[in-house]
C-alpha cells in the first residue's frame, strides 16, 4: 500500500490523483501501521517529513501546494498519533528549531501544533484509546515550554500577518489545556496588548484649544419685551 502511495505521490501532475495518494496513504498509516515493517515505517515517517519541509519552505511552493501541504500535515499527525512520544521523542524539539529557519516553514509547523493539539485534546474521544490519549497529553504537557517559547518569538518578532493569524490560533487551541501560569505569569498577556492594541502616543500632539466663553449679550440690541410709552393716549373725561 505505501509503495502505490509513494509512487502515485512521485509520478502524478495533477493535485487530484496525489490527493487521492495521500489518503490511500493517510487510511494505511490509520489502520494498518503496526503491522507495517518498522524500516519501512520509518521510510514513511522520513518521506513524509522531508515532503513537508520541501513543500513549505518557499512561499511560491507553498502557496501553490497549499491543498497538497493541508493534507501531509494531517497525514503527518496520524505518524504523531502513532510513533509520538515513544518512538519520535524529539519531534517537538524538531518542529521547534526548523520553526526559525524560515517564516513560511514556521507558519505551517504552526499550522501542525494546531492540528495535533485538536486531534489530542478535541477528536480523541473516538479515535485513540484513554491510554493512548493520556499519554498525547501529558507529553504535550512536557514539551509545551519550547512551543511556548517559539509562539512568544514569533509575536514578538514577525510582522507577517498570516503567521501571526496562524499563530493566534494555535494559542487559542492550547488555551482549553495549558497550565495558568502560562497565561498569567509571563509576558504573553503584556506581549499580546502591545503587539495588537497599541497605546497611540500622544506626547507631541498639541493640546486641544480651551473652550470659548459665552458670548455676552449685546446691550444694544432692541428689547424684545413692549414697551410703555407715557404719551399713551388715555380715554377722554366726560
Amino acid at each position: 500500500m505505501w509503495q502505490r502511495a509513494h509512487a502515485i505521490l512521485e509520478s502524478a501532475q495533477d493535485e487530484q490523483a496525489r490527493f487521492f495518494g495521500l489518503s490511500v496513504l493517510d487510511d494505511a498509516i490509520g489502520t494498518r501501521w503496526q503491522v507495517i515493517p518498522a524500516e519501512q515505517r520509518e521510510g514513511v515517517k522520513n518521506y513524509v517529513v522531508n515532503k513537508v519541509i520541501a513543500l513549505s519552505s518557499e512561499e511560491a511552493s507553498y502557496r501553490a501546494n497549499k491543498r497538497i501541504v493541508a493534507k501531509m500535515n494531517g497525514v503527518l499527525v496520524n505518524i504523531l498519533k502513532q510513533e509520538w512520544p515513544h518512538n519520535w521523542p524529539s519531534f517537538v524539539g524538531d518542529i521547534v528549531g526548523a520553526s526559525r529557519t524560515s517564516e513560511v516553514l514556521c507558519e505551517n509547523n504552526m499550522q501542525i501544533l494546531k492540528l495535533l493539539s485538536e486531534e489530542v485534546f478535541d477528536y480523541s474521544k473516538d479515535a485513540m484509546t484513554t491510554t493512548k490519549t493520556k499519554a498525547l497529553k501529558e507529553s504535550l504537557n512536557a514539551d509545551f515550554a519550547k512551543i511556548y517559547q517559539l509562539c512568544e518569538f514569533i509575536l514578538g518578532a514577525s510582522e507577517r500577518p498570516s503567521l501571526l493569524n496562524v499563530t493566534l490560533q494555535t494559542l487559542q487551541r492550547f488555551l482549553t489545556w495549558i497550565p495558568l501560569g502560562y497565561i498569567f505569569e509571563t509576558q504573553l498577556l503584556s506581549t499580546l496588548i502591545n503587539k495588537f492594541f497599541p497605546v497611540p502616543d500622544v506626547s507631541g500632539a498639541r493640546p486641544p484649544p480651551p473652550p470659548r466663553p459665552p458670548a455676552s449679550p449685546d446691550r444694544s440690541a432692541p428689547s424684545s419685551s413692549p414697551r410703555h410709552h407715557s404719551s399713551a393716549r388715555r380715554p377722554c373725561s366726560a
